[in-house]
């Protein structure tokens, strides 16, 4: 028997990473739970019939209820951000919602791995562990894992490599106040700026800017000009979901509750973990830079914050 995963909410993400879910090795189930039934449905039997032309997963609209023994459930839904708005601003418009749906999913799977991409996705782990009690390496923020992925294609289109030769995160709140992580990111065993000079591809301090731009703003990009990003979210579920079901112990840089980082109380931010069966192991600290330490740290105070404001605004 393979794992049973639930998708809650069935928008354009919930879908994108369900299709790419269906046909995972090693999973057996998925269930779409949606405030709308009939989308949840529709969307099943649409994945269904695509996930046919391989060996499939079975794929079905379900409730609540249908969540029970799930080996990891997706919170895909909330309002979408719009062009404009800030991450942090979909705050108190999915916190509400948040709260209804944790109720709802603890109650039918509650040893589940709550595996979050409901913006702003760094704060709903945290709404997890403070006010549901859920472990923290239990409740999952996607985070950084997609902006990680971003920087790579990045570096790796300026350098002509694969991206997966390129070893880089991104750390911090997946938004605004995100942290290139420059001085520790390696190609060939060596820094990734030494390897674009002997490359014949230098990246001067110009050039970085404009990578970190072009990686901070590329979901702002995406929306302007198709209205949602909903393929590379859904490669990121699917990516972090087949480490959880194949107890891969691989390494992701996604966001969870910690008590404290680095003079920062009940923050939750993106740092590499362990991912596993288990879901997150501790998180952690790769060796920062004096300016990368000011950023992270501004970072997680920034998500403190909001963190504290969301939990006070749920009473």
């Amino acid at each position: 028997m393979g794992a049973r995963i639930g998708i809650i909410g069935a928008g354009q993400v919930g879908a994108a990473a369900g299709y790419l879910l269906s046909a995972m090795p090693g999973i057996s189930d998925i269930v779409l739970v949606d405030t709308n039934p009939a989308r949840a449905a529709g969307e099943a039997a649409d994945i269904a019939h695509a996930a046919a032309f391989g060996t499939s997963a079975r794929v079905v609209e379900g409730s609540y209820a249908d969540l029970a023994g799930a080996a990891v459930v997706v919170i895909t839904a909330g309002a979408s951000l719009q062009p404009g708005q800030t991450r942090l601003q979909l705050l108190h418009q999915n916190l509400h919602i948040m709260d209804g749906i944790l109720a709802q999913v603890l109650k039918a799977a509650p040893d589940t791995v709550l595996l979050f991409a409901t913006n702003p996705v760094d704060v709903m782990p945290a709404i997890a562990v403070q006010r549901f009690g859920v472990a923290p390496g239990r409740a999952i923020g996607t985070g950084c894992t997609l902006d990680s992925i971003r920087f790579r294609d990045r570096l790796a289109q300026h350098l002509d490599v694969a991206p997966a030769s390129i070893h880089a995160y991104v750390l911090g709140e997946h938004g605004d106040s995100s942290v290139v992580h420059w001085s520790n990111a390696l190609i060939a065993g060596m820094p990734v700026l030494e390897f674009a000079v002997q490359r014949g591809r230098p990246i001067d301090a110009a050039l970085q800017q404009q990578m970190e731009h072009d990686v901070r703003t590329a979901a702002y990009r995406i929306k302007a000009g198709k209205g949602v990003s909903n393929f590379g979210i859904g490669g990121c579920i699917a990516r972090l979901v087949k480490a959880m079901v194949e107890d891969e112990s691989s390494i992701h840089p996604v966001s969870t509750f910690m008590p404290q980082l680095l003079g920062v109380a009940n923050t939750c931010v993106s740092l590499p973990h362990v991912i596993s069966s288990r879901g997150a192991s501790a998180p952690l600290m790769p060796q920062l830079d004096a300016a990368e330490t000011v950023a992270l740290r501004a970072s997680a105070a920034t998500l403190a914050a909001v963190i504290d404001d969301g939990l006070k605004a749920l009473g």
